[in-house]
């Protein structure tokens, strides 16, 4: 049986992906950047790195947000992470937490300075910041008072010794999907990716995913981020797609990008998308009107619980009266992880060894928990499109007993 999720009558005649503008391409790139940033050196301290804490005194959080910049963007985000931080502490049974806020403006060298002065004041933790570069930043700087960072990027090339990252990963979105369709018998698959660094990135964590799951890459295409490089490249992608057996599409791209674009094009030259499905990285339902596309049906993609989803949207809107920025639901998880730990009464609540408990969290969207190596793994359902409608497949778990993601 599936589990629909509501349906958006779909507004065609003002979604022609044949119309999109270039600035949309613009847009989709800097939303990646803002939590996928360059990759850049990690520091490594070894062992069970991690403050001690005393169970029966406040413990000292400090919130590494992007605001202090002239950037609007950067401001709302900035305020949405604080507004859901504050949200977790208030649903924390009788943990105290003491958060403070510093101002990153997404700079890594501010950063790194605001992190020394957050040490100074006594902070035994850091939640944040955004950016992949600041985050690594802060790493280094507090890791010679042995302090361990919870990120907000979703780069695992930053990801390890005293740094973990809370955002979700391709590698987490692309293992769950494999092997939800190696379960449907699809074991043979394309890769097709944007020639960018969100692009590079999903395509690595693809091909890693399928490899470690027995299946076989069939093949890897790519094109240029724009409207003219797909029409360009279409034709070849569709050739190659015919030519190697696969039976699905793994794309990069995004549903605000080129991928409506993309998949009506592959469609126009001759790929069946009853046959040879796509299957997608990013959350298809930001722009629920790409469900009407012929080419999408069958497509298959990951997502939070929708239910735990919603609930976190409307108690947020209903406490601070605006809706929160996507990213507000890992700020929210961070404090989650530390009141979970430090209600155990254990002094070692903030070390890696408690960070990375087998069991994990509760978050706002579902469980999650850290990995020894800085990543985190994510329960995730898988939506698929059926009917021109989005369809729940496959829910979210509710343990990492079984499968976990």
């Amino acid at each position: 049986m599936l589990a629909r999720l509501p349906r958006v009558r779909p507004n065609l005649r003002a979604f022609d992906p044949r119309l999109l503008a270039a600035r949309v391409f613009a847009f989709a790139a800097l939303a990646f950047l803002a939590a996928c940033d360059l990759p850049v050196p990690t520091v490594d301290m070894g062992g069970n790195s991690g403050q001690t804490i005393d169970p029966s005194a406040p413990v000292q959080v400090a919130l590494l947000v992007p605001g202090g910049s002239d950037s609007a963007e950067a401001s709302l985000i900035a305020a949405s992470l604080e507004n859901a931080a504050r949200m977790a502490i208030a649903d924390l049974n009788g943990v105290e937490i003491n958060l403070r806020v510093y101002n990153t403006a997404r700079d890594p060298g501010l950063a790194s300075q605001v992190a020394a002065t957050a040490i100074a004041d006594g902070a035994q933790i850091i939640l944040g910041p955004l950016d992949a570069a600041s985050a690594n930043a802060v790493g280094v700087t507090v890791a010679s008072a042995n302090v361990n960072v919870l990120a907000f990027s979703n780069n695992t090339a930053i990801a390890g010794g005293n740094v973990f990252v809370l955002g979700n990963t391709f590698g987490n979105i692309s293992d769950r999907l494999v092997r939800y369709a190696g379960s449907q018998g699809i074991r043979r698959f394309m890769i097709v990716h944007q020639d960018d660094l969100a692009g590079a990135v999903g395509r690595d964590s693809i091909s890693t995913s399928i490899r470690l799951a027995g299946g076989i890459v069939a093949g890897v295409e790519t094109y240029p981020f724009n409207q003219a490089g797909i029409f360009a490249r279409a034709s070849g992608i569709a050739a190659a797609t015919n030519a190697s057996g696969a039976q699905a599409i793994f794309v990069t791209d995004n549903v605000a990008g080129g991928l409506p674009i993309l998949a009506t094009s592959l469609t126009d030259r001759g790929v069946s998308a009853s046959n040879t499905p796509l299957i997608g990285i990013t959350r298809w339902d930001a722009t629920p009107q790409v469900a009407a596309l012929p080419a999408m049906q069958g497509g298959m993609f990951a997502m939070t619980d929708a239910g735990r989803e919603a609930a976190f949207r409307s108690r947020y809107i209903a406490t601070y009266g605006t809706a929160p920025h996507p990213l507000a639901s890992i700020a929210y998880d961070g404090i989650a992880a530390i009141g979970a730990l430090a209600a155990t009464g254990d002094r070692n609540a903030l070390t890696t060894a408690s960070l990375t408990r087998a069991s994990g969290f509760a978050g706002a969207t579902g469980i999650f928990r850290l990995r020894p190596d800085g990543s985190n793994q994510r329960a995730l359902a898988v939506a698929r499109i059926v009917n021109n409608q989005i369809a729940i497949v496959d829910p979210a778990p509710l343990s990492f007993g079984r499968g976990g993601s």
